[in-house]
């Protein structure tokens, strides 16, 4: 798995748990859902600025969705 993938699947993950839609997220972070939808499909890279907006959003530090990332691809340093 890529890390572009890995984070797509953290912040899946993350919005299924804040019990989100993508939609909602999405108004959040005044971007549209379909935006959302990609960067989750890997089919989209964020910038710095809308990871820091969907992290935000998440109520998540974005240093929290980036280790996730990070382990989902293997390639956390513990």
């Amino acid at each position: 798995m890529t890390l572009q993938q890995a984070l797509g699947k953290a912040i899946r993950m993350r919005r299924l748990e804040a019990e989100l839609s993508q939609e909602q997220l999405a108004e959040r972070c005044d971007v549209e859902r379909a935006y959302i939808s990609n960067i989750e499909r890997a089919k989209r890279q964020p910038s710095f600025n809308t990871l820091m907006l969907i992290a935000a959003a998440l109520e998540v530090p974005l240093s929290e969705l980036i280790r996730d990332a990070e382990q989902r691809a293997g390639t956390g340093r513990e």
